[in-house]
């Protein structure tokens, strides 16, 4: 028992350490955001034709040699490229359709065509749409926990549930925010997985002591 106690000591330890280095990261540096939700410069060039993003790719690799690029085909007929980056300047918008130019035989004329500034989107306009669903997901699922584990105390239970996935939720935040991991479309694949991860240990614990209480009543 003493063995167990040490290592539970330990854990919370490391738990506590990680969730406090995050706040410090969150708090002083923020997160690192996807270039999508980045303050970031935009142009599109309406090539006329079918191409391939490989393509557009090599040349803005060529342009922009050291920033991170996002190509996308957009319009209907997909023969518009959408090229953002953390930055553009005059002079790489005019080399990027000029190689453009040459690459598909085209006149695209860089005084005809606008640089763009998408704003940075804040990190509480990202997760706003999911905030309802989750707590109405939360929410059915501590009713259906105390119901199950009622034997175990039902506000023992659903502390126990609802401080667990926070607590798990803290600990994602705070290695995100620590390794600098994108805030970005992996992002919610992940809190839902810790999310459901978080939620079947604390099953497996109670159950295990719903089990011990059922052997002591008999």
């Amino acid at each position: 028992m003493k063995e167990i106690s040490q290592k539970t000591k330990i854990v919370a330890l490391v738990i506590a350490i990680i969730v406090i280095v995050g706040l410090i990261v969150t708090l002083t540096v923020g997160f690192n955001f996807d270039l999508r939700y980045q303050e970031a410069k935009k142009i599109q060039l309406y090539l006329e034709k079918d191409f391939e993003i490989a393509d557009i790719k090599q040349i803005t690799n060529e342009v922009l040699p050291n920033e991170k690029v996002m190509l996308q085909k957009v319009e209907v007929f997909e023969d518009t490229v959408s090229i953002m980056a953390k930055e553009i300047t005059d002079e790489q918008k005019t080399s990027l359709i000029n190689k453009i130019n040459e690459k598909y035989e085209l006149e695209l004329k860089a005084d005809d065509i606008d640089i763009t500034t998408i704003p940075h989107t804040r990190g509480r306009d990202i997760i706003k749409p999911y905030v309802v669903p989750f707590m109405i997901a939360t929410v059915i699922i501590l009713v259906y926990m105390a119901v199950r584990y009622y034997k175990l105390g039902v506000l023992k239970t659903i502390l126990q549930t609802g401080l667990t996935v926070i607590l798990a939720q803290a600990v994602l935040i705070s290695v995100v925010a620590i390794t600098r991991i994108p805030i970005g479309r992996v992002t919610l694949p992940l809190v839902l997985t810790v999310y459901v991860l978080s939620l079947l240990g604390v099953t497996t614990y109670l159950e295990k002591q719903l089990s011990e209480k059922k052997k002591e009543e008999e």
